[in-house]
C-alpha cells in the first residue's frame, strides 16, 4: 500500500475553470459557495454562501457575531468598491463607564469586549446591491451543515483549546461541548440553536439579527451579561460603502480597504518595498525568496508598518482629514523607506494594540467577471466567549482593540467602531482585477498580503505556489511588545535564519505549515490579450482544511 504524498512534498497546483471560482480554509464552505455559482449566483451571492457555512464550521474564527470587510469588483460599471461590515461600541461605553466598571485597561475578552456584530448586516447590504439568487437560498447550505457536519481535526483542536480558556460550565461549553468531553475526528458536531438562528435569518432576513428576533435575543443575552449594548445599538446599526485604498507596486495596482481596516498598512508595506531594487525573480523557486536581502527587507517595512497602524489607524470618522492619503503619499512612503538599513536590523517600538486574532478569508469570482476578496472574524477563539445558548450566537472580542487613554487613536468611544487586523487584497492590471488574496492572522496579515503579492509580481508565480510558499513574519514576544522576533517557517531555504541572524534578527524557527503564520487564499483572474475574461485559477493555503473550486 502507497501512502499519499505530504503536502510538504507535494508542488502546489491551482485549480481552473471558465466560469468562476471559489476558494475558503474550509471545503464544506467552498462546496457551498460552488454551488452558488453553478446556480447562477453572483460573486456576492457565492461569498454570503461560503461566510454563512464558515460561521458553522469554523465559527471559532468566525460566525453570526463577527465582522467582515469586503472588496467587490463590479464588472458591469467597471468599478471596485468597499463594503465596511464592523461593528461599533455600544452607546454606553463610555471610558468613565468602564472605569467605573473596575476597568484600569480594555479587557480582551468578556462584556466590555464586544461590539455591535456587524457581518450579517452586511451580507444584506451586499447582497441587496450585487445579489442574483434569493436570499434564502444562500444560507440554505449552513442550515444543512448547522443540522450535523463532521468534526474535522482542525475544528477538535479549536475545541479543545477554547476548553482551556473558558472551561467546562457556562454558556460556552452548553453550545460547543455540551458533553464535557473531547469529540473524535468525524463525528457528527449538531449545534441546534445556531440552527434555529440561521432559519430565522433564513425566514426574516438579515434584519432579524438586528431588529427581529434574533436581535431581540441578542439585546437580551446582553443585558443580562453586562454588555454595554442596547437594543437600539443593533437596531441602528449600518454598513458603509466606500472607495478601497491603492499603491502601485511594479506596474500593478494592489487595493485594500480604508481604515477601520488594516489595509492601509498592508499597502504601506508594499509602498515601502517599491522604493528598493526588486529581487532577481531566479531567487524565487516556489519554496519562497532564497534571497535574504529580500526578506530582511521585508521583515523592516513590516516592523515600521505596524508602528504606523498604532500610531494612526482607527475609525475612519475620527482620523483628521487627508491623513490616510498622507500615509499613502509618496514623501511619507520614501521617508519610511529611507529610515531601513538594507544590511542591519533596526530596534522595534513597542506596541499598543494587542497582538493575535482569529479570522477566515474567503475569495469568490463569476461567470460575469465580478470578484469578492472578504475577511470575516470573531478576533480570537470563540471571540469574547460569551455565547448566546439561545441563538448559538458567539460574540467577538473586537472591543479589546479599544484603550481607555482617551489620547489614543483608538480610545473607547460610544458609536465608534475600533482598528482591525483585516486587510482584504485585490491587484489590478490595466484597470482590471487580475488577484484577489488575503489571509487570517492578526498582526501578521499585512506581512502575507505584502509577501503574496511580492511572490505574484516580482517571482511570477502562481496563485497556489503563493500561497503554499514557507513565510517569514515579524511578531511580538508578548502582549504589548516591540514586534522585535522573527518568525521563519522551516521550510525556508537552507542558510537563511543564519544570514538574518548576522544581520541582527532574533530569529525562530516554526514547524512546517504551521497556522501561526496565517491562512491565505487567492484567486486569478485570467483575460486574454483584448481585455476579455478567459478563465479562472483558484488556490487554497495548505494550511488550512479548505480548498479551492472552480467550474
Amino acid at each position: 500500500m502507497t501512502s499519499s504524498p505530504s503536502p510538504a512534498t507535494t508542488p502546489a497546483r491551482p485549480v481552473r475553470g471558465r466560469h468562476g471560482a471559489v476558494a475558503s480554509p474550509h471545503h464544506l464552505a467552498t462546496q457551498a459557495g460552488l454551488l452558488v455559482l453553478r446556480t447562477g449566483g453572483s460573486a456576492v451571492d457565492a461569498a454570503i454562501a461560503t461566510n454563512a457555512a464558515l460561521a458553522v464550521v469554523a465559527g471559532h474564527s468566525c460566525g453570526l457575531g463577527g465582522d467582515a470587510f469586503w472588496v467587490i469588483w463590479d464588472e458591469e460599471r467597471g468599478e471596485a468598491v468597499a463594503l465596511n461590515g464592523s461593528g461599533r461600541a455600544g452607546s454606553d461605553a463610555t471610558i468613565e463607564k468602564a472605569a467605573a466598571t473596575g476597568l484600569a485597561a480594555m479587557p480582551e475578552r468578556g462584556p466590555w469586549s464586544i461590539t455591535v456584530p456587524g457581518a450579517v448586516h452586511s451580507w444584506g447590504e451586499a447582497h441587496s446591491r450585487f445579489g442574483r439568487l434569493d436570499w434564502t437560498f444562500l444560507l440554505a447550505p449552513a442550515i444543512d451543515l448547522a443540522s450535523g457536519f463532521p468534526a474535522s481535526h482542525g475544528w477538535l483542536d479549536a475545541i479543545e483549546r477554547s476548553a482551556t480558556v473558558f472551561g467546562a460550565d457556562g454558556d460556552w461549553a452548553s453550545v460547543y461541548r455540551p458533553a464535557d468531553r473531547a469529540r473524535r475526528p468525524g463525528q457528527i458536531v449538531r449545534l441546534p440553536a445556531l440552527e434555529r438562528t440561521l432559519r430565522a435569518i433564513f425566514a426574516e432576513g438579515p434584519e432579524a439579527a438586528y431588529s427581529g428576533s434574533v436581535g431581540r435575543s441578542t439585546a437580551a443575552y446582553f443585558g443580562a451579561r453586562g454588555v454595554p449594548i442596547s437594543a437600539g445599538d443593533l437596531a441602528t446599526h449600518t454598513s458603509d460603502w466606500g472607495t478601497p485604498l491603492s499603491v502601485e507596486y511594479r506596474g500593478v495596482s494592489s487595493l485594500s480597504h480604508p481604515p477601520n481596516s488594516v489595509g492601509v498598512v498592508a499597502l504601506q508595506t508594499l509602498g515601502m518595498l517599491s522604493r528598493f531594487d526588486a529581487p532577481d525573480a531566479a531567487a524565487w523557486d516556489g519554496q519562497g525568496w532564497s534571497d535574504p536581502a529580500w526578506i530582511h527587507l521585508g521583515l523592516e517595512a513590516s516592523r515600521l508598518a505596524l508602528a504606523e497602524r498604532d500610531a494612526h489607524v482607527t475609525d475612519g470618522a475620527y482620523m483628521a482629514d487627508g491623513e490616510v492619503a498622507s500615509m499613502l503619499s509618496d514623501g511619507h512612503l520614501d521617508g519610511l523607506a529611507g529610515r531601513i538599513d538594507p544590511r542591519r536590523a533596526m530596534p522595534s517600538s513597542p506596541g499598543t494594540l494587542p497582538r493575535g486574532g482569529g479570522t477566515i478569508y474567503l475569495a469568490t469570482a463569476d461567470q460575469w467577471g465580478n470578484a469578492v476578496t472578504l475577511l470575516q472574524s470573531n478576533y480570537q477563539g470563540f471571540g469574547s466567549g460569551l455565547v448566546d445558548p439561545a441563538s448559538g450566537i458567539a460574540f467577538q472580542d473586537r472591543g479589546a482593540f479599544f484603550r481607555l487613554d482617551p489620547q489614543h487613536p483608538n480610545a473607547l468611544a460610544p458609536g465608534k467602531r475600533p482598528a482591525h487586523t483585516l486587510a482584504p487584497g485585490m491587484l489590478m492590471r490595466d484597470g482590471r482585477p487580475w488577484m484577489v488574496h488575503g489571509s487570517m492572522g492578526g498582526e501578521i496579515q499585512p506581512q502575507v498580503f505584502a509577501q503574496f503579492v511580492s511572490a505574484v509580481v516580482d517571482g511570477r508565480s502562481d496563485v497556489a505556489t503563493a500561497v503554499a510558499a514557507p513565510r517569514w513574519a515579524a511578531m511580538m514576544q508578548r502582549q504589548f511588545g516591540p514586534p522585535d522576533l522573527t518568525e521563519l517557517e522551516s521550510r525556508v531555504h537552507d542558510g537563511l535564519p543564519e544570514v538574518l541572524a548576522a544581520m541582527g534578527h532574533r530569529v525562530e524557527m516554526r514547524e512546517p505549515w504551521t497556522s501561526s503564520l496565517g491562512h491565505s487564499h487567492a484567486i486569478e483572474i485570467a483575460r486574454d490579450h483584448d481585455g476579455a475574461l478567459v478563465s479562472y485559477a483558484a488556490g487554497s493555503d495548505p494550511r488550512a482544511e479548505g480548498s479551492a473550486a472552480a467550474w
